[in-house]
């Protein structure tokens, strides 16, 4: 029979655990929490098509991105150095393309050059810089050609005309034709220089078939006594009506006794004398060019 206090302590012990029971248990509950903690197997490990690990971790993720930016970068620089190859290509092409335009440009200058008729001064002052040796020398026979063909289209005289009155001398001034020069020499037989002169003009009427020369004494023209005695010799020249040189008293210039080529020289240096045409230029020192037949003039 139980008694009052064994009631107690019976139920006491009912809920009673020792200390040695309860540490047993605690060691229990660590045994099972560490066997859980702990994996039962270890994972494979995650391989990339290389061979190579890969980390699908924080770190890996990071590694990635770093990995998939240095392959754009590569990518936009393989781009790039692309881009400028091509355009270094098309920057050839174009700069070849208009060497060709350039080329062909100067050979259309060139032959609107000898087409045309631009001086010599005008040319140089384009092509200061350009080498223009072979233009010229195409120039230089278009002209020449040029030349030639006026020369023979117009009326060729070779001859010294006598004018035997004042009528005459206005008619052969006014009514020749107007791209005609005309040299007029105007004389007295007894004046010193008037026989040079007369010589001069016979010898460059050959020379100068386009020049008109012709000779007139003063006193069929109503000169007076005063310009007789101190303007003779004289030398008139004329185109188109207009009179373009006068000199009186010619020898002043040249002397009383000259030659064709003194006078020839000082024409030329006046520009009073067209260019010769090199196929007819004969040596003015020859005495065969220094006659016509039919001038009324012979050289003594």
């Amino acid at each position: 029979m139980t008694t009052l206090d064994d009631k107690l302590l019976g139920e006491k012990l009912q809920y009673y655990y020792s200390s040695s029971e309860g540490e047993d248990e605690d060691s229990e509950k660590e045994d099972k929490e560490g066997e859980s903690a702990i994996p039962e197997t270890v994972g494979e490990v995650e391989l990339s098509s290389d061979g190579s690990a890969v980390n699908t971790g924080p770190k890996g993720v990071i590694n990635d991105w770093r990995r998939f930016k240095q392959l754009e970068t590569e990518q936009r620089q393989e781009q790039r150095r692309e881009m400028e190859r091509l355009i270094k290509k098309l920057s050839m092409t174009c700069r070849s393309h208009l060497d060709e335009e350039t080329d062909k440009q100067k050979q259309k200058e060139l032959q609107e050059k000898i087409n045309g008729k631009m001086t010599l001064q005008e040319y140089n002052m384009i092509h200061n810089d350009e080498d223009d040796e072979e233009f010229l020398q195409r120039y230089r026979k278009q002209r020449m050609e040029e030349m030639r063909q006026q020369l023979y289209s117009g009326q060729q005289f070779k001859q010294v005309f006598e004018i035997t009155s004042g009528e005459a001398f206005l008619d052969t001034v006014d009514k020749e034709h107007k791209s005609t020069l005309i040299m007029i020499h105007i004389y007295e037989d007894d004046i010193p220089g008037t026989e040079s002169l007369n010589g001069c003009m016979i010898c460059l009427a050959a020379e100068y078939p386009t020049v008109k020369f012709c000779r007139v004494k003063s006193s069929l023209i109503g000169a007076s006594a005063r310009f007789t005695n101190n303007a003779l010799p004289a030398l008139l020249i004329y185109k188109a009506g207009e009179l373009i040189g006068n000199f009186v008293r010619i020898t002043d210039q040249l002397g009383e006794d000259f030659f064709a080529v003194d006078l020839e020289a000082f024409l030329q240096e006046c520009g009073l004398l067209p260019e010769k045409d090199l196929v007819l230029l004969t040596s003015i020192h020859n005495p065969s060019a220094c006659y016509s037949e039919d001038s009324d003039l012979e050289i003594d």
